[in-house]
This record gives C-alpha cells, sequence and structure tokens, in this order.
C-alpha cells in the first residue's frame, strides 16, 4: 500500500511540473527553463505525513479512498493501548448483515481471541490477535525451491500431462505458484518439517498437504497468522522439566526452544495436518503436539477478566470493551506527556486475584483500579438497576480519586509581508495598576503561571495578530506600523483547572509553539461510571456517609455496596469465585489466581477462610448502620478489583434555556460542545401525540425551537411578504400566521424547484 501511495505521489508530482513547463515554456521563449525552480520540494513527503497522519489514503490509479488505514494510537490507558496494538480490522462493510464474516469460525481457533470484539455494527468485523498468536513476515523462497527439487519435485514443464493424473503423484505450490510434482509427499513433507526443526529453513515455512486436491502447499509469504507447540515424540513431550528449570534459571530464552526442535509454529493450514492435545493428561498415539498453555487461546484484554470460564459469554466481551476505558496508569513517563486527554487514577492498585495474562503485559506494574471491599446487599433503593451506594469516607480517603488532563496550544506564526503574531503582557486596571481579571494569572510575557487556577474565560496566552497579513499588492501604499487585534487563548470549562506545565517550543515552520498542560483532580460523585472485571457496569447511585454504612463484626464497612439483582440473570459467576479468592487471599497476605481454564480452586480458597475463622461461603453477619440492628441475613461479604470508567457526569451534565441557532432552519445547534438544545425526536413525538399533549407538542415543536411569523395569502395560498401578496398584486386576503421556519424553508425550497405548496386557510369560529 506504502509503495501504490508513493507512485501516486510521484505521479502528481510530475504531472504538476509538466502543466507549470507548458504555462511558463511558451511566454519565457529565449531564456532557458530552470526545471529545479519550479519543484516544489517537500510534495512528496507532506503526501506521506499526511496520509499516515490523517488515515484517508487515496490512490487515483485504483480509484481508492480508504479512510482509517493508519490510526493514532489510544493512550486511554495501557490496555486500550495493547488492545489497539492487537486489533485486526476487516474492510468488510459494516452496515451489511451478513453473519458470515461476523461469526467466530473454527480455523480462528487459537488465533484470534474469542471475547474481545465491539459490541453493535462493527461486532465480528474488528478481532484481535489471541495472545501468542505471531504474524509472518515475507520470507526468501530461494532456499525452500533450492530443498524441494533436492527432495524430489520435478519441473512440470518436463512431464507430458499423462503423471498429474495418477493417483500417487501430487502437486506441489509455493505460495499459491506451482512448483513441480512429486510421487512420495509423504517424504517430502516429513523431511520438510525435520528441515525447519533443525534450523535449515525458517521457522515460520509452513507445508501442509490436501490429499482430496492430491496437492502439496508450502507457505512463505507474509500475512499468515501462527503461534507456538510443543512437539510430541513418541507420546511424550520434547519440552521437560529440566528445560523448564533452565528457562526460570536464565540459561535458555525461547529461541532455544526453536531452534532444538522442542517448539514449532503452526499456522491454520499446517495445524489442520497435525493431532494436537490440549493437556498432557489427553496425549494419545496419534498426538503430534501439544498447547502450551490454553489461557493463552484469550487476547489481551479477555486475559485481565479472572475465571473468565465460569461468566456467560458475553459478559467477557463487555468487559473487553470496558477494559479499555478503565482509568489508571498509561505509562512511567506519564507526567511528563502533554496528550490532548489523560485520564489517571490517583491511588492505583495490583488486583488482588490476578491472571497469567496479568503477569506476562506486565499489568499490574500499570494497573488501572481499586480493591474493594463489596457487600452485596439491597441498601436504600438508591441502588436500582446496577446503581452502586459508595462510602463517603472511602472518597474522603481516595477512592475513585481521578486526575483529567488536558492541553491548551497556541502558535505564533510569521506572515509573509514581514509580521508576526505577538504574545502581549497583561492588560492592566487604571485604577489599581493591577491585571484585570481575565489577566489574572498572566506572568509579565503575557503567558499564564503554572500553578494558576484558572477560570472560565481567563487567558491562558494574550496573543495578538496584525490585521493584515497579505503582502499589499505593487503601486499600493504600504502603512508604516502594522496595526493588531487581539486573539487570546481563553480556558473554556464548567469546572476550574490548575496550570501544570508550560512548554514553550517551535514546530516544523519554526512558528512558536506554546503548550499549556492543565489538570484538574475530581472525586467520584452521583453518576460516575465504575465496573468490575465482569461486565458488571453501574453509576453510582448515592453517596453515603460512614455511620450509615452497615459494618461486619470486625468493624469493616464497605466501599460499595451491590445490589444482588446483578448475578442470577447475568450469571457472572467468576465474580463470585473473585470475591472469595480475594478474601481468603487479603487474609493470607497473598496473590490468588483466576487464569482461564485454572487458577485457584474455590474449595481450596474456602479451606483458608476457614483456617482465618471465617465463614466457607464468604458470608459475613453485618450490623445495619442505622438501626444498630443485626441484618436478618448473612451478607457475601469481600474484595473485588473495581475499576472508574472515563465516564464522568461532570463532562456529560448538559442543559440549554437559549442560546446558538443554526443559520440555515434556524433551529438550535446539536450537541453538548456547541451549547445546543435538547433534542424531542420521532418516537418522543409520538408519546406526546398518544397522551394527547397538543399544546406541549406545540411548544417543544416549534415554540421553543424555531417559531415563525409569515404572511400568508389566502386567495392564492402562497406566502407574501410584510402584508402583501406578490402572486394576486394585493393585501386584501393575506393573514398572519406562526409556523416553525424549518416548513416555510421548505416551501420556499420546494417553489425553486417548480412545486407549489399552497396553504389553506379557514376561518376560526370560536
Amino acid at each position: 500500500l506504502l509503495s501504490l501511495l508513493f507512485e501516486d505521489l510521484f505521479k502528481k508530482f510530475n504531472s504538476e511540473l509538466k502543466k507549470i513547463a507548458d504555462q511558463v515554456i511558451p511566454k519565457q521563449r529565449a531564456a532557458q527553463f530552470d526545471v529545479v525552480k519550479h519543484m516544489r520540494q517537500d510534495q512528496i513527503t507532506n503526501g506521506m505525513v499526511n496520509a499516515i497522519s490523517t488515515g484517508n489514503w487515496s490512490l487515483k490509479r485504483f480509484k481508492m479512498d480508504r479512510q482509517g488505514v493508519t490510526q493514532v494510537l489510544s493512550r486511554l490507558s495501557y490496555i486500550s493501548a495493547l488492545g489497539m496494538m492487537t486489533r485486526i480490522s476487516s474492510q468488510f462493510e459494516k452496515t451489511r448483515k451478513v453473519s458470515g464474516p461476523r461469526s467466530l469460525q473454527p480455523s480462528q481457533w487459537g488465533m484470534l481471541c474469542p471475547s474481545d470484539t465491539p459490541e453493535g455494527e462493527a461486532c465480528g468485523l474488528v478481532k484481535n490477535l489471541a495472545l501468542m498468536t505471531h504474524i509472518t513476515t515475507d520470507m526468501e523462497d530461494g532456499p525452500i525451491i533450492k530443498l524441494a527439487s533436492n527432495l524430489g519435485v520435478e519441473d512440470v514443464n518436463l512431464l507430458c500431462g499423462e503423471e498429474l493424473s495418477y493417483p500417487n503423484v501430487f502437486l506441489v505450490f509455493l505460495n499459491g505458484n506451482i512448483l513441480g510434482v512429486i510421487r512420495d509427499h509423504q517424504k517430502l513433507v516429513n523431511t520438510f518439517r525435520i528441515m525447519r526443526r533443525a534450523g535449515y529453513i525458517n521457522e515460520f515455512v509452513s507445508i501442509s498437504t490436501n490429499l482430496s486436491d492430491r496437492c502439496v502447499y508450502i507457505s512463505s509469504d507474509g500475512g499468515r497468522l501462527c503461534r507456538p507447540y510443543i512437539i510430541v515424540k513418541k507420546q511424550k513431550p520434547a519440552v521437560t522439566n529440566k528445560h523448564m528449570e533452565e528457562l526460570a534459571q536464565g540459561y535458555r530464552n525461547f529461541e532455544d526452544f526453536l531452534h532444538e526442535g522442542l517448539v514449532e509454529y503452526l499456522d491454520v493450514n499446517e495445524e489442520n495436518d497435525c493431532n494436537i492435545a490440549l493437556y498432557e493428561s489427553t496425549i494419545n498415539k496419534d498426538t503430534s503436539h501439544l498447547e502450551i498453555e490454553p489461557f493463552t487461546l484469550l487476547g489481551v484484554c479477555a486475559g485481565l477478566i479472572p475465571y473468565p470460564h465460569h461468566n456467560q459469554s458475553p459478559r467477557n466481551t463487555y468487559q473487553c470493551a470496558m477494559g479499555k476505558q478503565a482509568m489508571g496508569t498509561i505509562g512511567y513517563n506519564q507526567r511528563n506527556r502533554i496528550d490532548t486527554l489523560m485520564y489517571l487514577l490517583a491511588y492505583p492498585q495490583k488486583p488482588m486475584v490476578k491472571t497469567k495474562t496479568i503477569e506476562l503485559i506486565d499489568f499490574e506494574k500499570l494497573p488501572a483500579g481499586q480493591n474493594a471491599t463489596v457487600a452485596v446487599m439491597s441498601y436504600s433503593g438508591y441502588d436500582i438497576e446496577d446503581a452502586l451506594v459508595l462510602n463517603k469516607a472511602s472518597l474522603d480517603r481516595g477512592f475513585g480519586r481521578c486526575l483529567v488532563y488536558k492541553n491548551a496550544k497556541c502558535t505564533l506564526k510569521r506572515y509573509t509581508n514581514q509580521t508576526f503574531d505577538k504574545v502581549m503582557g497583561p492588560m492592566l486596571d487604571a485604577a489599581t495598576r493591577k491585571p484585570i481579571w481575565r489577566h489574572e494569572i498572566l506572568d509579565a510575557d503575557g503567558i499564564c503561571s503554572p500553578g494558576e487556577k484558572v477560570e472560565n474565560k481567563q487567558v491562558l496566552v494574550n496573543k495578538s495578530m496584525p490585521t493584515v497579513t497579505q503582502t499589499p499588492l505593487e503601486g499600493s501604499s504600504v502603512p508604516q506600523q502594522p496595526q493588531y487585534k487581539d486573539v487570546p487563548v481563553t480556558y473554556k470549562g464548567a469546572t476550574d483547572s490548575y496550570i501544570e506545565k508550560v512548554m514553550i517550543s517551535s514546530n516544523a515552520e519554526d512558528a512558536f509553539l506554546i503548550k499549556m498542560l492543565l489538570r484538574q483532580t475530581r472525586r467520584p460523585e452521583i453518576g460516575d461510571k465504575f465496573s468490575s472485571r465482569h461486565g458488571q457496569k453501574g453509576v453510582c447511585g448515592l453517596i453515603v456517609p460512614q455511620e450509615d454504612m452497615p459494618f461486619c463484626d470486625t468493624g469493616i464497612c464497605p466501599d460499595i455496596i451491590m445490589n444482588p439483582h446483578g448475578f442470577p440473570s447475568r450469571m457472572t459467576v467468576g465474580k463470585l469465585i473473585e470475591l472469595l479468592a480475594g478474601k481468603a487471599g487479603v487474609l493470607d497476605g497473598r496473590f490468588h489466581y483466576g487464569t482461564a481454564f485454572g487458577g485457584s480452586k474455590v474449595k481450596d480458597v474456602c479451606e483458608d477462610l476457614i483456617r482465618h475463622g471465617y465463614n466457607y461461603l464468604g458470608k459475613d453477619y453485618v450490623t445495619s448502620g442505622i438501626t444498630g440492628e443485626p441484618l436478618e441475613a448473612y451478607i457475601y461479604f469481600g474484595p473485588v478489583y473495581y475499576q472508574k470508567l472515563k465516564h464522568m457526569v461532570l463532562d456529560k451534565m448538559h442543559a440549554r434555556a437559549r442560546g446558538p441557532r443554526a443559520v440555515l432552519t434556524r433551529q438550535p445547534t446539536e450537541g453538548r460542545s456547541r451549547d445546543g438544545g435538547l433534542r424531542l425526536g420521532e418516537m418522543e413525538r409520538d408519546c406526546l401525540i398518544g397522551y394527547g399533549a397538543s399544546m406541549l407538542l406545540l411548544e417543544r415543536l416549534m415554540i421553543s425551537s424555531d417559531a415563525f411569523e409569515v404572511d400568508v395569502c389566502g386567495q392564492c395560498g402562497l406566502l407574501g411578504y410584510s402584508g402583501w401578496c406578490h402572486f394576486c398584486k394585493s393585501s386584501c386576503h393575506v393573514s398572519s400566521l406562526r409556523i416553525p421556519y424549518a416548513c416555510k424553508l421548505l416551501f420556499q425550497e420546494l417553489q425553486s424547484m417548480n412545486i407549489i405548496p399552497r396553504l389553506k386557510l379557514a376561518k376560526y369560529n370560536e
């Protein structure tokens, strides 16, 4: 694709040069045409940079316009960055409702994660790689052709054609091209595999047979998915405990396993030829390979879930989407970055119940969540529909507290007529000689100073721009002193921010670049979204003082009270086991594992609880904080890892009385960012019609939207103007009425197409 883009840009460059030459050469017949002078130096570079940065690739030759070929790596959280790196996007149309490309195909076992796909229209079209999948790159096919001919592959051109129909003669293909024919295909395949295991040919070359078509396929091209398996010889895996000990002590690495013929990569075609055992105990006489670890069937995002094999499958899919939205740590350099938007958790913690995947991807070094003590019980009715009740004292101590960083940018350009943007100092109040309120946070150089608190509409950079920026025409008078107008960079935000740092630098065009990093510290409030690692999302419904919270007989108050109705229909048994394992881990001071198809057993965990004097079910005797009486039932009580998601009520809250309108239809603008109106859609309209609330309907659809006074002629039914009908040339039948402006616009647009809508007016008798 990159070479095609380069070709396209080169053609464009040439055609532009030709166009310039065609224009210039006829004019200057005497002087020599200097081609270098007319070359735009960085045209190809800019085209490349533009295609890669925007992701919009257009190639003239193939009439191809593709969006999203390249994407900016999302840094919302560590998991969102990893998830994006393992993503596979299909070029299939999202709008077509076809189940084939969307479903999980059997050949994708072990190569693509079965859980990690978006819900909604892209479901199944965007997939993610499993944990150990490798994508091959193109390899030299010279050694492969040489080896094949040495093993008895005969050139097709030397045959008479009759041999192809013999039952024992197989065709040999290399990357889809015919290489030749062979009589003893099994020997070819076996020798090929021996040579690959010995390291004479590349480990990613695959060879497979198709008995029905009598073909042998050899592949060495790029873009195939493959994954490693342990080789089994004589019902014994090649990898022994001795090898694993050497690996643990650092004497060997994975490459050694490959080169010594203990492990090999198989792609999807070769998997069909092999007999792979899932566990060592299931090896039989036909087994050729052994799976390294069954949990590597899942990808990066699904690998975070503890006990995923105990959950209903869609719940794991929901968590895969939400793990990318969880706030946490994004990297060790997060305090030095100036991102457009960055969410950080103030006190992230390692999960009490972890998985092998979490260790492999180092998630516990960059965690995104906190271990919350959860009581599964009903409380107050504010926990209806998955809402959570939060403990106020926990919030005071920093539970769920997060930092939101945003940036503001400003460039100072130079213009063609030798003028440039300036940064002016703060404007002083004439009486007090102090900066005015809008300029309060500015330093003497006109740029805001770090550590200051910024309020809405305050100025961050007091920039001025010359009124005239074009080069004056020849002969016109040039004003000596350029006039400047203020174009300040102001802060817009519902809540105040603090300036974390100011960076002054320059960009590629040598213009000054000022970047400011703004910080907000937020504590959880009602409406903020939380989720455990099992697709159990909910918003905070109530924040309760600690004295009103229930407490167990050791005096522990829960951080979160979760409604028990979240369990029966969702069937997230993994969450129940996580609570048990987390509780046992806290008591023993160790981490438990909830790895897929394995992990700490419930039986062992329950014995740990009994050993410490707790109920083996994980339930506790709980006292009500309101009445002081014991609750009627034992309460399921223990730690669960909770994630705070990036959806906060502060960023979504929106209301409007009056405000900006669109120019064309005169209806309120759309969206919170534009201070837009709240839309009453078609379904809401149907409800109002069903209830017969006609005045409310009139108000919402016309009066508070785009009511407009029009003059209508009662005789011809056309719109008049200021009491006069241009069609009838009279004003005697003109009446004034209120209709939506969009309706009047529609009538006029229809008239412009020679379709004449006429309004019939009837006398209104009371």
